[in-house]
């Protein structure tokens, strides 16, 4: 690709493309390609001026390499990259601002006195009939002040003031619209279905196929703790679905033959079959969109309370301005106190300060389901920790396979990995890793495999009832037994690992090791995160307490629960709470769903259970949990800028109501200075709370 470098600073350039612009397609694909590159750590691509602006961590003449093997032509972007970009909606916003800003100034030039003013009145009754409607429906609205206020500045025949006004309105309202469609907009794409592979039912068993190869009229299987991929009916099993990314329902809903599911919704228990009607989806990211929207979990509790407090302003504004005219029979006095009230910019600023706070999350890989989430993370002080999939890494390998029976650990790996591989668990994916690894063949050796949450596995293998899971649910519920000239051998089973157990016709067949490595930003963030506030921080895991107590201690967590079920979980936080604690929670896996559920905030990691990520409020990248640390950062400081934007709009505003009942300012002067100050209050509530890097 030929291009021109226009500015260079260490590690940052800034170059042109050899056109006038770009479409949104290219500006897309120019940015996708870019940031295909870990060399690459930030990009921006300007459509409007074929210019792109990158950060790079290598040679520069490696970035130059980089820039130099692009062509349009050449990447294959995926159809979800344009699908999810924002890139038009911006481009679109930004243009109806400038046109109304050169539309309110323009005319000034261009239009004569009169043809102003009519202009003036025919905009005015836009307002006077959103003031009516408000009327209407018994309520004194800001929209109502809004109207009163135009009308009055009309009616003294001053045009100017009612046009500013407006136009300010005006401004305020796209801003405000803009922000939150875009942030709404993301949220959508981000709690929408992403499914890559699902099982097919055909006439020679289950195969695992793309998603993108399903047709209507297929048969598709899906089991607990899994998303349901497409539209479609039962045809056999029967389930229990949690429906809340579609209906806002938090509890499960029973789905058997005969019955409709839908995509995006998850399994919590039970196994069906659907014949597939719609692979799209029906319409999900526009039901997604329209549950946010109405969902009061957008709002937190600090934004709730100024949004009802800016309507219970409005009467006490109005009767302030009528007091005002009584006592100095003063018109211009009483339209200055109209022309200035708290809730234009307490409606704009709160909402605006949250939305953009979870649009700036996602720029981290985090995902936020509503404000009141983020305040519930800046209040707490209790965090609670998964172990496995959390404060560990995601992928756990399996070390050894150790053999208690006649069978070679490559038979033994392989009729795991059989049962394994329908599961949505880090340690089963290292079972099905380590059999691909060795080019063992897993074919459906099974008949129905039923999965018990925090246990194991339950299946048949040849007739023999087949069984893979924790200690406690193969030796204590199986009752499975160790073959006696083996427990010696058992017993010397190495500590360093978590251990795997699988066992045939009630006699354990082998014990599978797992390598769960703690990640290696831990022991920092639990550091940072103590210093963030959080008094109590605590691991949960349904491993040994040998194990529990050695990543405990390399993580600096002092308290740590080992051997727990996911009620235990869930009893732990319900009794923080009920000691009057805020508790955040952390998991990954189904057995963490309940604690999710059951806490202030649920935090899920984005590669865990769909289960998880769907009943969790929040999402972080599992790539790093030095994520934790900024969202509380975030939500800290969210919460700052909600308490100085109250301060400072109530402060200003009661100064300019006590200047225009002074008769200091005028009714044209107030509503600059009050309208002037509710957008510049706005654009700042639109910025990023983290300093740049």
């Amino acid at each position: 690709m030929k291009f021109a470098i226009k500015h260079e600073i260490r590690n940052r350039l800034r170059i042109h493309l050899p056109m006038h612009n770009l479409t949104f397609r290219e500006a897309d694909t120019l940015e996708y390609y870019l940031k295909s590159f870990p060399e690459i750590r930030d990009v921006k691509v300007y459509e409007r001026t074929a210019d792109a602006v990158f950060f790079y961590e290598c040679d520069r003449a490696k970035a130059i390499g980089i820039l130099k093997d692009f062509s349009f032509d050449k990447v294959d972007v995926p159809d979800k990259v344009f699908e999810y970009s924002g890139r038009e909606l911006s481009a679109q916003y930004y243009d109806k601002i400038v046109t109304t800003v050169i539309l309110h100034y323009g005319k000034r030039l261009i239009l004569p006195m009169d043809i102003r003013r009519i202009i003036c009145v025919f905009k005015t009754a836009r307002y006077v009939l959103r003031g009516l409607k408000s009327l209407k429906n018994r309520q004194l609205r800001v929209e109502l002040l809004d109207a009163i206020a135009i009308l009055a500045a009309v009616l003294t025949g001053d045009y100017k003031t009612a046009s500013n006004v407006m136009f300010l309105l005006n401004i305020g309202d796209t801003l405000e619209e803009w922000t939150h469609k875009r942030s709404v907009d993301d949220l959508a794409r981000r709690m929408s279905l992403n499914i890559d592979k699902v099982w097919l039912v055909t006439d020679s068993g289950e195969i695992q196929i793309d998603s993108s190869s399903v047709k209507c009229g297929d048969h598709v299987i899906v089991r607990m703790g899994n998303m349901i991929p497409f539209d479609g009916e039962v045809t056999s099993g029967e389930a229990m679905v949690n429906q809340a990314s579609m209906t806002g329902e938090s509890a499960a809903v029973r789905k058997s033959i005969g019955m409709s599911v839908f995509a995006g919704t998850v399994i919590e228990e039970g196994e069906i079959t659907i014949c597939v009607t719609q692979t799209e989806g029906s319409g999900r990211f526009d039901k997604i969109v329209k549950m946010i929207e109405e969902s009061e979990k957008l709002k937190s509790s600090l934004e709730s309370q100024a949004e009802r407090l800016a309507d219970r302003l409005v009467p006490y504004t109005l009767a302030a301005s009528g007091l005002t005219w009584l006592i100095s029979r003063n018109v211009t006095k009483a339209v200055s106190v109209l022309m200035v009230d708290y809730s234009c910019a307490l409606k704009m600023a709160m909402p605006l300060s949250v939305l953009s706070a979870i649009r700036e999350a996602a720029d981290y890989d985090i995902t936020v389901k509503g404000g009141r989430f983020l305040e519930a993370v800046a209040e707490a002080d209790t965090i609670v920790l998964d172990k496995t999939g959390t404060i560990t890494k995601a992928q756990p390998t399996v070390v050894r396979v150790v053999s208690f029976c006649n069978e070679s650990e490559d038979e033994l790996l392989r009729q795991a990995a059989c049962l394994e591989e329908h599961f949505p668990h880090s340690v089963a994916r290292a079972v099905v890793d380590a059999a691909e690894s060795k080019g063992l063949l897993h074919d459906e050796l099974h008949t129905t495999v039923e999965y018990i949450v925090a246990h194991g596995i339950a299946s048949e293998i040849e007739n023999e009832r087949a069984v893979i899971g924790s200690y406690h649910f193969v030796f204590e519920d199986e009752g499975v037994i160790i073959p006696s000239d083996k427990k010696e051998q058992f017993d010397s089973l190495p500590d360093e690992y978590s251990h795997l157990y699988f066992a045939k016709n009630g006699r354990l067949s082998a014990v599978i090791l797992i390598e769960d490595p703690m990640r290696e930003e831990v022991k920092y963030v639990v550091e940072r995160l103590r210093s963030q506030g959080f008094e109590h921080i605590v691991m949960m895991t349904g491993d040994s307490e040998r194990t529990a107590k050695k990543i405990a201690s390399e993580a600096g967590i002092t308290e740590f629960y080992a051997e727990v079920l996911p009620e235990d979980k869930a009893g732990y936080i319900e009794r923080a709470k009920a000691e009057g604690r805020k508790v955040i929670m952390v998991g990954d896996g189904i057995n963490d769903s309940p604690a999710l559920s059951a806490s202030d905030a649920g935090i899920a990691i984005s590669e865990g259970a769909e289960i998880a990520r769907q009943i969790a409020d929040i999402t972080i990248s599992s790539a790093d949990l030095n994520s934790l640390v900024t969202l509380r950062e975030i939500s800290t400081l969210l919460m700052k800028r909600i308490r100085f934007n109250y301060r400072t709009i109530v402060g200003f505003n009661t100064a300019l109501i006590a200047l225009g009942v002074a008769g200091i300012l005028p009714p044209g002067t107030s509503a600059m200075l009050h309208n002037g100050s509710t957008v510049a209050l706005g654009l700042k509530s639109m910025t990023d709370l983290l300093p740049a890097d």
